[in-house]
């Protein structure tokens, strides 16, 4: 089986909706009161955050892919 890398942007994003999701629940069930207008930046915050952390995902693999390339041996055929 193939080892593959937790994909930290999609976890956030989706603990971020479900957190939205039970939040609305819960006030549906009339337990709990708060005004909509908070989820929005509530979700624009959620979603920098993510776009974040994503983009440092993404340096980090253009890093180890440029490392991995430095050290793998070159043969004839690399064109060098």
């Amino acid at each position: 089986m193939a080892k593959r890398r937790t994909d930290w942007g999609s976890l956030l994003a989706g603990v971020l909706f479900l957190g939205l999701a039970v939040a609305f629940v819960v006030r549906g069930t009339g337990d709990w009161e708060f005004g909509v207008w908070w989820a929005i930046p509530v979700l624009v915050v959620g979603l920098v955050a993510v776009g974040v952390v994503r983009a440092l995902q993404r340096s980090r693999a253009r890093t180890r892919v440029a490392a991995e390339r430095a050290a793998a041996p070159r043969g004839p055929d690399d064109g060098e």
